[in-house]
């Protein structure tokens, strides 16, 4: 059946108000209680990729119809739903105008790239989209910064490998994709990387295959509320604990700020324990963040499931929370951060390329004054 939610008003169907629909009537939820974990069922419900972040729905424009209602509230996710009607949530909704309408953004709207014929959406041969058809990619013109580039892309976790690929059974049956890429690995999007034609022909025996990590999801637990209490993460649909090696300031901030939360309060990981240890996995170790990452995925750590820890070294993280208020001057505050970070690398580019032209001006000034030396 088809989904009952969308999001409104963004830039890409991955990215708006978010609406629900009940009894034939679309309405928008209440941003009380929306967090993190719910971002997250809203994605997978829509097919597209892993959450970036909460957002405030009364940013999106045009905004909310002064009669179209707010349908539900409180509605509170634990991260694996596979719909937000799996959620707890209330349709008794009480003092929510549409300033508070929830919002949502997604990683990565339709692609046109993707991985087939692996264990996971995150794992398989490289298939791009050109002039409508989806074409294997050939070995020769790729590499691990272009994979780097696929995996945020589809809004996975870090690159892992590419090699060339594949049996008869795996191997591609279409056009081949003739390019050499020449990625940096920091692009956003494929389609950023410059590329041109390869000299020599491929064939299906030299298709690319490439493996990321899963996205990275994660949680608190164990405190009384959504900002608090032991860390854990999603990987392979089980949760498991992050052990405290190398974890401190920089690293709660990410999680905060990846969470939609407030500033770390946490104390010292010296400090005794706060919150009953977990049981079962413990997925990462030696995670080392800057602070200035937007995701915990961003930061280095070791391979998920390699570590030398018992669950009494878990990883706690206690975070402010944000009232209204402050959670949509965040927003803003992020949203015109990210417009004068585009702005200056606009500023960059076109300073280039009159640096360039000055160069070319100046060559051709030379070259005339030799010949008529």
């Amino acid at each position: 059946s088809p989904s009952k939610v969308r999001l409104v008003g963004g830039a890409h169907r991955c990215e708006g108000r978010v609406e629900v629909e009940r009894n034939g009537q679309w309405g928008t939820v209440c941003d009380d209680g929306w967090d993190w974990n719910d971002l997250v069922v809203v994605c997978r419900e829509l097919n597209c990729g892993a959450a970036n972040r909460t957002q405030s729905g009364a940013s999106y424009r045009p905004p909310a119809p002064e009669d179209q209602k707010v349908l539900i509230q409180d509605v509170s996710c634990s991260g694996i739903e596979d719909t937000l009607f799996q959620c707890e949530q209330s349709e008794d909704v009480y003092d929510c105008p549409h300033a508070e309408d929830a919002g949502a953004r997604c990683v990565n709207p339709d692609s046109d790239v993707r991985l087939v014929d692996g264990p996971g959406r995150c794992q398989g041969r490289v298939e791009v989209l050109h002039q409508g058809q989806w074409s294997t990619v050939c070995k020769a013109g790729w590499n691990l910064r272009a994979a780097k580039v696929v995996c945020r892309q589809l809004g996975c976790g870090r690159a892992l490998l590419t090699r060339r690929c594949c049996n008869k059974m795996t191997q591609g049956k279409g056009p081949i994709w003739m390019r050499q890429m020449s990625c940096s690995g920091q692009e956003a999007n494929l389609q950023d990387c410059p590329l041109r034609p390869l000299e020599n022909n491929c064939t299906h025996d030299e298709d690319t295959w490439m493996e990321c990590e899963d996205p990275f999801e994660l949680r608190l637990v164990g405190g009384d509320n959504p900002c608090a209490g032991r860390l854990e993460v999603l990987h392979k649909g089980t949760w498991g604990s992050v052990c405290d090696d190398s974890w401190g300031e920089e690293e709660d901030q990410v999680v905060c700020k990846q969470l939609g939360c407030g500033r770390s309060l946490s104390p010292s990981s010296k400090a005794g324990k706060s919150y009953r240890p977990g049981a079962g996995r413990i997925w990462l170790d030696d995670v080392v963040c800057s602070g200035k990452e937007k995701s915990l995925e961003s930061c280095q750590h070791r391979l998920w499931g390699y570590h030398d820890c018992t669950h009494k070294e878990d990883v706690e993280v206690m975070c402010s929370v944000l009232s209204k208020k402050k959670e949509k001057e965040k927003d803003k505050m992020e949203k015109e951060e990210e417009e004068k970070e585009e702005e200056e690398e606009k500023e960059k580019e076109k300073k280039g390329e009159n640096n360039n032209r000055r160069r070319r001006k100046t060559g051709r000034k030379e070259e005339r004054e030799e010949r008529q030396g």
